[in-house]
Parts: C-alpha cells; sequence; structure tokens
C-alpha cells in the first residue's frame, strides 16, 4: 500500500513539473488589434493601431529571444454584438491571447466582460470610459492611455475656472458620451459653474444644424463637445459656419486626437483647449517614434494618443510574460504580473498600473495653434499646462472598482 501511495505522489510530482516546464517554453502570443477599421473612428485607431502593435512587436525584442507572436486584426464597426462576435471567434477558434485598441465604449464594455469569461487580456486604449476601471472592473483589463475622467478633470476644469462658467453639452448618444457628460458635469460643478442644457445625437452624425442651434439658443458660455472622431469635427465645421465662435460662445472639444485637428485645418481648429496624454512633438523619443510610424503609414497621418497606448502596454504585456518565465495562457495572473511592474517606456514615461485596472501617468491640456504659429508639417499643438499622474485620474479612494473591496 506504501509503495503504491508513493508511485501515485511521484506521478503526481512528475505531471506538475511536466505542466510547469510545458508552461515554462511555452513562448507563443497571438495579438487582437480589435478597431474600427472604416468609420468615423478610424483614423485614431484602425489601420494605426495594428502597425503600432507591429512596432511593439519588433521593438521589444521578444521574436530574437526565441517568442512566435501572430497579430490579426479585426473590425468591431462600432456595434457591441460584432465586437463581441469577433472576440468570441478570436479566442474560441483562433486563440488569440490579448486584445488591443478597441475604441468606441460601448463596444469596450462588452468585450471586457468576454475577455473576463475567456480569462484572456484586454489592453484598451482606444475606449474613453471610467467605468472600465470603475463599476465594470475586471481582473482581466487594464485601460492604458486616457478616460473620460482626464478629459473632464483637464479641459472642463480649466475652462470652468477661466470663466467658462455656464455650459451646453451636444452628446454622442452612447456609453462614451453619457461618461463624458457625467465626468464633465462633475468637474464643471466641482469648479462653480452650471450646466445649463445638452442635447444627445446619434454616432456617426452628418448633420449637427439642429443640435447647434439647441447650444447657441441655450447662450451657454461653453458648449462642451461629449463625442469624439468624425462626430467632433463635424460638429465644429459646422459651429464655424453658424457662427457659434465669432457669436461669443467657446467650443470645448473633450476628445480631440492630432488627426481631428488635421481633418479640420488650424484655419478651423484654432483656439481650441483639450486634453490629451501624448503628442507626437512632446520630445525626441516621441519624435523618434513618430517618424517611425508616418514611414510606414506612407506619410498618412502622424499617431494619436491611441496608437501610442496599443504600442507602450504591449510593451509592457511583454516584459510582464518574460517576468513569468514564458505564457501561461492565464489572462489574470498575466495582468496582475503587469500591476506588479512599475511602468516605464519612451512614450509615456514613468507610470504604474492601479489595482482596479488603471493605468496611471501625466496628462496634457494643450491648444491648437494658429496658422502663423505653425513652423511645419503636424506641428499643431501648444502646451497649456501638465496635468500631474495624481490628478489626471480618478483617485482611488474615489474608485468604485468591486476589485478594490477585496
Amino acid at each position: 500500500m506504501k509503495t503504491r501511495i508513493a508511485a501515485l505522489l511521484l506521478g503526481t510530482a512528475l505531471s506538475f513539473a511536466a505542466a510547469n516546464t510545458a508552461f515554462a517554453q511555452d513562448k507563443t502570443i497571438k495579438i487582437g488589434a480589435l478597431s474600427d477599421q472604416s468609420g468615423l473612428y478610424a483614423d485614431l485607431g484602425g489601420p494605426g493601431s495594428t502597425l503600432a502593435a507591429q512596432m511593439a512587436v519588433e521593438d521589444s525584442g521578444m521574436v530574437a529571444k526565441g517568442w512566435k507572436i501572430d497579430i490579426i486584426s479585426g473590425d468591431h464597426q462600432n456595434k457591441p454584438d460584432i465586437g463581441v462576435n469577433v472576440a468570441r471567434q478570436w479566442f474560441d477558434v483562433d486563440k488569440v491571447d490579448v486584445i488591443v485598441d478597441v475604441p468606441n465604449s460601448g463596444v469596450a464594455l462588452a468585450v471586457s466582460n468576454l475577455v473576463k469569461e475567456k480569462n484572456g487580456v484586454f489592453l484598451d486604449s482606444g475606449a474613453g470610459t471610467s467605468d472600465l476601471t470603475n463599476a465594470q472592473c475586471t481582473p482581466n483589463t487594464i485601460h492604458w492611455t486616457y478616460d473620460t475622467y482626464t478629459l473632464a478633470h483637464g479641459t472642463g476644469s480649466a475652462l470652468a475656472k477661466g470663466g467658462g462658467d455656464s455650459w451646453f453639452f451636444l452628446t454622442a448618444d452612447y456609453a462614451f458620451g453619457a461618461a463624458l457628460e457625467r465626468d464633465t458635469t462633475s468637474a464643471v460643478q466641482a469648479a462653480g459653474g452650471k450646466i445649463l442644457g445638452g442635447v444627445k445625437h446619434p454616432l456617426n452624425t452628418a448633420d449637427f444644424s439642429s443640435f447647434l442651434l439647441q447650444a447657441q439658443a441655450s447662450k451657454a458660455k461653453v458648449i462642451g463637445l461629449a463625442n469624439a472622431g468624425g462626430d467632433t469635427t463635424n460638429s465644429i465645421k459646422q459651429a464655424a459656419e453658424f457662427g457659434i465662435v465669432s457669436g461669443g460662445q467657446k467650443l470645448a472639444a473633450l476628445l480631440l486626437f492630432i488627426t481631428d485637428v488635421h481633418s479640420l485645418g488650424l484655419a478651423t481648429a484654432q483656439g481650441l483647449s483639450f486634453t490629451e496624454t501624448f503628442y507626437w512633438d512632446a520630445n525626441d523619443q516621441s519624435r523618434a517614434f513618430a517618424k517611425r510610424f508616418q514611414e510606414r503609414m506612407k506619410n498618412k497621418g502622424m499617431p494619436t494618443m491611441v496608437h501610442a497606448g496599443v504600442y507602450s502596454s504591449l510593451l509592457h504585456y511583454f516584459k510582464a510574460l518574460e517576468a513569468l518565465g514564458g505564457n501561461p495562457h492565464d489572462g489574470a495572473k498575466i495582468v496582475a504580473k503587469m500591476k506588479e511592474l512599475p511602468t516605464d517606456d519612451q512614450l509615456f514615461g514613468k507610470g504604474s498600473i492601479q489595482p482596479n485596472g488603471r493605468k496611471i501617468h501625466p496628462a496634457y491640456l494643450f491648444e491648437v495653434k494658429k496658422p502663423s504659429e505653425s513652423k511645419m508639417p503636424w506641428d499643431y499643438y501648444k502646451l497649456v499646462a501638465t496635468i500631474p499622474t495624481e490628478e489626471a485620474f480618478t483617485p482611488l479612494d474615489k474608485s468604485t472598482c468591486p476589485l478594490l473591496k477585496k
């Protein structure tokens, strides 16, 4: 009997050792870049995010160390059901380990829940809703680049404190718009401002005339654009046609990307205030990255903060896998290791990942230059203020993430 028990114990030990050895030797990774590939968010994410993922793989040196890394891309078409179906196919059939990008908060929240179910990893750099690391946080998701709290407490607070104490919102009618209006309302009211009203518009709206007329009639000092991408550029262009800014009201582009400014042109965009966490012309390292990115995009554009977030989040993901000694294909375990390691990369500098999955780093309040101030192509921003890391994101003691209660 003793001999039999000893044999069983030995067999169990050998099986455990074999499993650990297999894990230590598993150096395969499959990345899924899920984005809007052809719609209103394609320029800020889209093909550029897939390229940013490829650049992260190349710059990490992982392949030279024996890792096999594949990247596939998909189009969620800004529809949560399509995004979830693509992600489910990736996990069940294509054996994807990590999903990156995912602009559109409605899609991102749905994908985040699926990633938890499949125990994968979700590195979101495209969506804005702060709910990803608050009420709907999961142990498998890291929100990397920015969120609605950052935008609200950067642009919203600055304008309210600067005299813009009455607001009217034009809000995209889905999760991101609702979260951005909510967070900006809180920031404006905390600065002593008032909300005079607002109107919701469908995603990917072509005609903003009726919405802008309501905003104009409100007499609010600031019209807050709680939208993004093509909706933001269309609303700004049409506001210019209505003479809203020349009539004394100020537009607050609560989420603006370098690609939006390029589309608008400096003559239309000049003077807009907005918050970002990355600018291609910030320093030598960001300029070097941007030059390589632009060349490989065949001069179609400079990287947005979303592209920068895809690149940086994957570099940190790779560091965590190396620290683990291989890929355990256990998303919660990998994310826990990512949170444990301090972040430090050439685009966002030093930072950390909070227990709720929120990556924290400084943010920056910018203003769009006048045409006469721009010295070269894509020279669009002037820095107004740096928002310290501890102020740029939701304080942990105010986070509603269930993970913090454990």
